[in-house]
């Protein structure tokens, strides 16, 4: 395998959601879930498991799911595409919405869809007294589940991170035999690209997103 740069892997990770059915190789497979190991959590509790589905039932069931899901989602997108919007971030969205269309009819195909477990009672979550939306807890798990994007970036695989079947966990839990107290945080699934696949990604500029010393002051 030649080896990619990690800063171009990171800067051309796109989201990839046109995947061929075709077969992943084992080796490459345990090279993706061993970066996920890789990956910082809090008291290096390692606080979450990867379910990763190849069985056609049950991928058949995940992406039945997941495309009833997707079409409640996509209309509220569709009906937010107005004629004040720009050209280009209109064919943008429009581009996106289409892929997404394509990933809910083909969801179940994937020949690996990754389903990412937590088990909360091994978090340290400590905003969860805040009066706000709990975030913490998300960081003893999402740096593992960019560890393995990246890696299928590397690997040549595309992928991409989607939340939809959170909404149906119990049923997902169910399916996967996933125990008590585990809750899913994110389904990827994973294949080789139909066409171009990863490429230049569109971003905010750092002078927008980072600040120096205070909020505003923007880093320079």
């Amino acid at each position: 395998m030649a080896e990619m740069g990690v800063y171009e892997a990171m800067r051309t990770l796109k989201a990839v959601r046109r995947l061929k059915p075709d077969p992943i190789p084992d080796d490459v497979m345990r090279r993706v879930l061993e970066a996920a190991t890789w990956a910082p959590t809090g008291g290096n509790r390692q606080p979450w498991r990867i379910v990763a589905v190849k069985d056609p039932a049950r991928k058949k069931q995940l992406g039945e799911w997941y495309a009833g899901r997707w079409s409640q989602f996509s209309k509220m997108y569709r009906s937010a595409i107005g004629a004040d919007m720009p050209a280009d971030a209109r064919k943008r969205m429009e581009r996106t919405l289409d892929a997404g269309d394509y990933l809910a009819a083909h969801f179940g195909e994937a020949p690996v869809i990754a389903i990412f477990c937590f088990n909360p009672k091994e978090m340290a979550i400590t905003d969860a007294k805040l009066n706000r939306v709990s975030v913490v807890g998300g960081g003893s798990v999402y740096p593992a589940v960019e560890n393995l994007l990246i890696a299928c970036r590397a690997e040549g695989l595309g992928c991409v991170l989607t939340t939809l079947l959170c909404e149906v966990e119990p049923q997902v839990n169910k399916l996967l035999a996933i125990p008590e107290p585990w809750g899913t945080c994110a389904a990827i699934p994973i294949g080789y690209p139909v066409g171009k696949g990863h490429g230049p990604l569109t971003r905010r500029p750092v002078e927008e997103l980072a600040y120096l010393d205070s909020w505003g002051n923007r880093f320079a």
